[in-house]
């Protein structure tokens, strides 16, 4: 007499990750992020559950990008009236909203369903080093190898 058992609570749990974006990358980044979101790095990944975790990214003001990018990058909106498409380069994005660069990024990576919206609020970013009250809630510092270790003078 065998009964089946699902995945429990505890399997789902949402665990808090910190992320530092100095001298990161911006594709390489946000392809992490999105992973980490979607819940990809769980061996219960199920396309059609949500199952990811939360991610708080700081330093976002000094992320990176690659080649002729930071001249030619353009960020488009439309305000919905006539001819009202905005658009703004990446060097005055990175001024106004560094947050929004790797927010729009992220989205871009994710999968265009029912789930992104609810995805993307477990998102959080911060253009410098403070992240205020959620630094109280980080389980998980990424140390993934693609930056140099960093020593600690203790």
């Amino acid at each position: 007499m065998s009964q089946a058992i699902g995945n429990t609570a505890l399997a789902y749990a949402r665990v808090w990750h910190h992320v530092d974006a100095s001298e990161r990358v911006l594709g390489k980044l946000a392809e992490r992020i999105a992973i980490v979101l979607m819940g990809k790095h769980k061996p219960i990944y199920d396309p059609g559950v949500d199952c990811g975790d939360y991610v708080v990214v700081t330093n976002a003001r000094n992320i990176k990008v690659t080649g002729k990018k930071a001249q030619q990058l353009v960020y488009r909106h439309h305000t919905m009236f006539p001819g009202g498409l905005k658009e703004i380069q990446y060097k005055e994005m990175m001024r106004r909203k560094p947050d929004e660069i790797i927010r729009q990024a992220v989205s871009g990576m994710l999968p265009k369903n029912k789930l992104r919206e609810r995805r993307l609020e477990r998102l959080r970013i911060f253009a410098d080093d403070d992240m205020g009250v959620f630094k109280h809630n980080i389980l998980k510092r990424w140390e993934d190898g693609t930056l140099p270790a960093r020593t600690s003078t203790n």
